[in-house]
């Protein structure tokens, strides 16, 4: 008995199964998706994070002593900063500076200085010394020229010989005489010139200590009027903190912000940046007060794009101004922005899923009948998040697919005068260009 039921089942089993393979199976449309094409108003929007900003703000920067050309110092570290969005008064308290490397330099320009006035003096020494030297020789060389006229003088009754050389020892001691002048004053020159140099350098040391001495009396940062502190970014876009480092070249400490006039600062990619333009109105969102909704308009669009750090994307700087005012706005809040870049009515749009496109033309897949589809290509124009505005190729009410059908690959395209006339016009502006 259970060897005739397991028989049954199994004889079931096998009808079934063959039953499936040689019966074809209908295509169900249960397995598409569907939509309409629809007529009506088309706002296009794009959608982005952006950070608050202030638009105006008051720079805490390092003291303006340490510019000097005389300070060796390009970069000193923040010993101890006020916390982040405390409020100060105007000459309030903000940070405070690497006392340690500054008097380590003060200690070297000292010694340096010391250097300088000992060769200073040594100088001054050498030139009273050798000047003193010279003015003994002249003095010598006056007696001996006189001594020489003297001989010359009582040669007179002498031969004819020995008062030629009496003439010529007058003539050699003159001659030496003029020369030890032009030595003397030749020599003094070279040495008022070389305690002048010896001078400069003590000078230059001097102003070098005076200015490290300035700077060591600034190195508690002070705020230049009130306000709420916010940290600046050092170079590798960090926060500045107590230990981070500040070089000359990118000074700022921290900013006063002016809190009566924001802006939103946000990135949108390059696919959609030629769609912002300045004046467009914006809706903005802030993510900590879910229920505060602002208006406002694109201020600014840059003109350069930039690579998202870790991607190879690139994104657009757009800066949007906050209308009003609300005391409850902070810089570095979050905020979500709605851009409005267009506004058409009376247009045809569809779903951006039921587009299909290649490397030349986008194309919708029209349904005609019960399992019949028209492969159309189609002209697009603006789009939003959701929807794109179709130009040409589909008529109101008509109902596409929202995923391709088997063998779409084998349905010819309908509308190629669509794609040709795309085609000329896009030869006639590389022309014109």
């Amino acid at each position: 008995m259970n060897k005739r039921l397991y028989f049954i089942l199994g004889l079931c089993v096998l009808v079934i199964i063959v039953g499936s393979i040689l019966i074809p199976s209908k295509e169900s449309n249960e397995n598409y998706l569907y939509t309409d094409v629809k007529k009506g108003n088309f706002i296009a929007q794009i959608h982005s994070t952006g950070q608050l900003q202030t638009e105006n703000s008051e720079l805490i920067v390092l003291p303006k002593e340490m510019s000097s050309r005389n300070i060796d110092i390009y970069e000193i570290k923040v010993s101890n900063i006020v916390e982040e969005g405390t409020e100060v008064d105007s000459g309030s308290y903000v940070a405070t500076l690497d006392h340690a490397a500054v008097e380590e330099l003060r200690t070297k320009a000292n010694e340096e200085l010391e250097t300088a006035l000992n060769a200073y003096d040594d100088a001054k020494i050498d030139t009273n010394l050798n000047l003193s030297t010279l003015r003994d020789e002249l003095l010598n060389a006056h007696v001996d020229l006189e001594e020489k006229k003297i001989i010359l003088e009582q040669s007179i009754y002498e031969s004819p010989a020995v008062k030629r050389q009496s003439k010529l020892d007058v003539e050699r001691t003159q001659r030496d005489l003029e020369q030890k002048n032009r030595n003397y004053k030749l020599k003094e020159k070279q040495d008022e010139y070389k305690v002048y140099r010896s001078w400069e350098k003590v000078k230059k040391k001097q102003d070098k200590v005076d200015d490290i001495n300035k700077l060591y009396k600034v190195l508690e940062v002070k705020a230049p009027k009130p306000g709420l502190v916010i940290y600046s970014f050092d170079r590798f876009g960090k926060k500045i903190k107590a230990g981070s480092t500040i070089s000359r070249w990118r000074p700022q400490l921290a900013e006063l912000p002016d809190l009566s006039s924001m802006i939103s600062k946000t990135f949108i990619n390059e696919i959609d940046i030629s769609q912002i333009k300045t004046g467009q109105s914006v809706k903005i969102g802030i993510d900590a007060f879910p229920e505060k909704t602002f208006t406002g308009e694109v201020l600014s669009v840059a003109n350069i794009g930039q690579v998202i750090p870790s991607g190879d994307a690139k994104v657009f700087e757009v800066a949007v101004k906050i209308n009003g005012t609300d005391k409850d706005l902070r810089p570095a809040m979050t905020t979500s922005n709605i851009i409005n870049t267009a506004s058409l009515n009376d247009v045809f749009y569809i779903p951006l899923e039921s587009v299909f496109s290649n490397d030349s033309l986008s194309y919708v897949f029209v349904k005609e009948g019960s399992s019949t589809f028209r492969k159309q290509i189609v002209e697009l124009g603006i789009h939003n998040e959701n929807h794109v505005v179709v130009l040409d190729g589909l008529k109101i009410d008509e109902t596409l697919l929202l995923n391709q059908p088997e063998k779409a690959e084998a349905l010819d395209y309908n509308g190629l005068e669509i794609y040709q006339r795309q085609k000329a016009a896009r030869t006639d502006s590389i022309d014109n260009k």
